[in-house]
């Protein structure tokens, strides 16, 4: 499947802090930073509804967008964004440049697939439990990966994936794996329901041959 193409139309502002900030969204437009590429920070201004419609897309987090402020195209990333907490605004972005030759940070989504075919689940009555829905990566513009995909149609009863199972593609590196790092962990498992759990302690058998003590709490008092 081809990777899908994201264009953003900005322009540069000179005028910077709060105040401005306020007037650019009154207009109906999002104020953003670009850095990066060895080049100075930049203020932008972008169309807020453009960009919103946009941000529905899971793809757009992790693709290489078009940055484009008059004639001149940037390749970048999405880096940060600060919404609103009550209301479907988005408040500001940050995007980051990126140099063909040089490598760069960024999180991308995983993909679970095949949790309703994994023997644990189907047969065994398991419920499939996700730690982490994405990672942070690092590669080079030309290999950076819209997602990564987690194959777990496999998967028995209490079987799990690590971090360090993950089939990252060529040329891309998972940050947590790196040297120095080195931060392996759980991020997908299939457990037995809560209610099987509790009936398997409740229902546990003495072993033949042992008589269960009781405490002097619980001996019967003898009659006077």
């Amino acid at each position: 499947m081809a990777k899908q193409t994201f264009e953003l139309a900005a322009e540069f502002r000179e005028d910077q802090g709060k105040g401005a900030s306020r007037r650019l969204r009154r207009e109906g437009k999002v104020p953003a930073v670009l850095y990066g590429g060895h080049q100075d920070p930049r203020a932008l201004a972008l169309d807020h509804d453009k960009l919103i419609h946009q941000l529905d897309n899971e793809a757009f987090y992790s693709s290489i967008l078009t940055l484009k402020v008059g004639d001149t195209e940037q390749d970048v990333v999405l880096k940060d964004l600060q919404r609103h907490p009550a209301k479907r605004q988005v408040l500001h972005a940050d995007f980051q440049r990126l140099v063909a030759g040089e490598t760069f940070t960024l999180s991308v989504p995983l993909h679970f697939v095949g949790e309703e075919e994994a023997p644990g689940v189907k047969t065994g009555g398991g419920i499939a439990s996700r730690m982490v829905n994405e990672i942070e990566i690092i590669c080079l513009p030309r290999n950076l990966p819209e997602y990564i995909e987690v194959d777990v149609s496999e998967l028995e009863l209490d079987d799990s994936v690590m971090l360090s199972d993950v089939n990252a593609p060529e040329g891309v590196e998972i940050v947590d794996l790196t040297p120095g790092r080195e931060n392996n962990r759980q991020i997908f498992a299939i457990h037995r329901p809560a209610r099987e759990e509790v009936e398997e302690e409740e229902g546990e058998e003495i072993p033949e041959g042992e008589v269960p003590t009781v405490s002097d709490e619980e001996q019967p008092k003898e009659e006077d």
